[in-house]
């Protein structure tokens, strides 16, 4: 065992009878309204109907967890090999774009919707999106 010496008694009186006090992280606490819950998915490496699939149980699950945003990786589909093929569409085989198409078509998934980001899908820029959640009744 360590000894404790004359200079870390000296340090730790002076801590403690200082006014400079560390705050207490577990009184610390953020008002239920300001709470922003968020879960995110990544749906990387799935084929269209795997990325459907997965989306359509995530956003149920989300839903009745209270879970009011979401954040959906899709890539931005530079890699994607359906480009090659003339006879696939670039837009709906590639995740970035038929993943919230499937959503948005999908009335039962509407309803629990507020808004999906269709800003970010149509950004070259940007492999992901956000879905805000209406709240569970």
């Amino acid at each position: 065992m360590k000894k404790i010496t004359d200079k870390d008694k000296k340090d730790w009186q002076n801590f403690t009878s200082g006014k400079d006090k560390i705050e207490d992280k577990d009184n610390f606490s953020i008002k239920s309204e300001e709470k922003e819950f968020l879960k995110s998915i990544d749906l990387h490496g799935c084929t269209l109907d795997q990325a459907n699939e997965t989306i359509n149980q995530f956003i149920e699950k989300c839903y009745y967890e209270g879970i009011s945003r979401i954040n959906v990786i899709t890539g931005k589909g530079l890699r994607s090999k359906n480009k090659e093929d003339p006879f696939k569409s670039n837009d709906l085989s590639i995740l970035k774009y038929s993943v919230p198409n499937f959503i948005k078509n999908n009335s039962e998934l509407m309803k629990k919707i507020k808004t999906i980001d269709f800003d970010s899908v149509n950004s070259s820029l940007k492999g992901s999106f956000d879905i805000i959640l209406k709240k569970k009744l």
